[in-house]
């Protein structure tokens, strides 16, 4: 394989110890990952949405599109950045969460940092009452998407039984360097009001989701499927416990289970993507199929999942010292980036001899 094509596919080497000798291996590793960019909307006023309530709309408008420019230059660097360093490039797709509409996912995939990675876009509009959607971004030399839709989750308020208009589910199957694998971006109802209050919200989100996957399976139960958000619920939650039945150990995810490798990373690191009243949670979440999880890397398998936190994403002084590094507070734009960590996993599959030759 030329040397010019590591730099799309980036080789990961490891060694496995036999009883004779070493054996080298060659694997080919993407990283897949979602972000909530916090507040990403635009400095225009769409009468059709409650977008004045978004952090840029509430400054001085001589103030909008300077902020706007430096907002998303910042999110375009967060992006650029995460899993660079183990695979030589940026994620191959990445859920985000918390955008206002497709123009500003156009804003962002065009910035400097972004630009030569040629991403696609995946978009729909949600019914959300501020106009907050999800999305999907992918590198077009990497993946190609086949089917997208959009999942409508239906929820009412439990005095008023009136209608709470939320994110959609955006479900997306395609293939990543050849194999079929399907995406679901997820960003579910907050916790406005209390945990408990707002917590049948998210279990019918949970509910939905596993609808989603259920469907897929019904066709391939071998189906490999990744669904990610911010989920405004930690790990151990019902909504991911009961409602999407995920579990923390690999040995006890059967067929058509789902694993979540960030459950262990919360309960007994005590890690997380967010903080508030100095607790962290872990609201940001990638949970992966059963075939994700077998032994043999003759296609691709989980090899990592981590939380994407370095150090200029951490707030360095004052009450949110430790915490990540938000873009809007008290009313300004601070020059930071989200008030949640990006998540990742890294993928991996076996290169073989004839894969290396067929691509020379």
């Amino acid at each position: 394989m030329k040397t010019l094509k590591l730099s799309i596919l980036f080789l990961l080497t490891i060694v496995f110890a036999n009883v004779n000798a070493q054996e080298k291996k060659k694997y080919k590793i993407h990283t897949v990952a979602f972000y909530n960019l916090e507040n990403l909307f635009d400095t225009i006023n769409d009468p059709l949405k409650y977008d004045e309530a978004s952090p840029i709309m509430e400054m001085h408008e001589a103030n909008r599109a300077e902020v706007y420019i430096a907002k998303v230059k910042n999110m375009a660097k967060v992006v650029a950045d995460i899993g660079k360093e183990d695979t030589n490039n940026s994620p191959a797709i990445i859920g985000v969460s918390e955008i206002e509409n497709r123009q500003v996912l156009v804003d962002l995939v065009n910035d400097p940092q972004l630009l030569d990675k040629d991403y696609g876009i995946i978009h729909y509009d949600s019914p959300d009452a501020r106009g907050i959607d999800v999305a999907l971004l992918y590198q077009k030399s990497l993946f190609k998407p086949i089917d997208t839709s959009s999942f409508e989750l239906k929820i009412y308020d439990d005095d008023t039984r009136k209608r709470v208009y939320t994110r959609d589910q955006l479900l997306v199957s395609g293939k990543l360097d050849g194999e079929l694998i399907h995406i679901i971006v997820n960003h579910w109802p907050s916790r406005r009001g209390g945990e408990a209050r707002s917590r049948p919200k998210r279990v019918a989100a949970a509910k939905l989701n596993k609808r989603i996957i259920d469907s897929l399976q019904s066709i391939d139960p071998y189906a490999k499927i990744i669904t990610m958000g911010d989920l405004n619920d930690n790990p151990n939650n019902a909504s991911l416990k009961e409602g999407l039945k995920a579990e923390a150990k690999k040995k006890k995810v059967g067929l058509k289970g789902i694993y979540n490798p960030f459950e262990n990373q919360f309960k007994k690191q005590g890690l997380g993507t967010t903080g508030y009243r100095d607790a962290w949670s872990l609201f940001d979440q990638i949970l992966l199929t059963q075939p994700f999880l077998e032994q043999d890397y003759d296609s691709f398998r989980l090899y990592k999942a981590g939380i994407f936190n370095k150090n200029y994403l951490t707030n360095k002084r004052g009450r949110y010292k430790g915490y990540p590094f938000r873009s809007f507070s008290d009313g300004s734009f601070t020059d930071g980036f989200s008030d949640h960590f990006p998540v990742y996993v890294y993928l991996v599959k076996e290169v073989k001899d004839e894969d290396e030759k067929s691509e020379d």
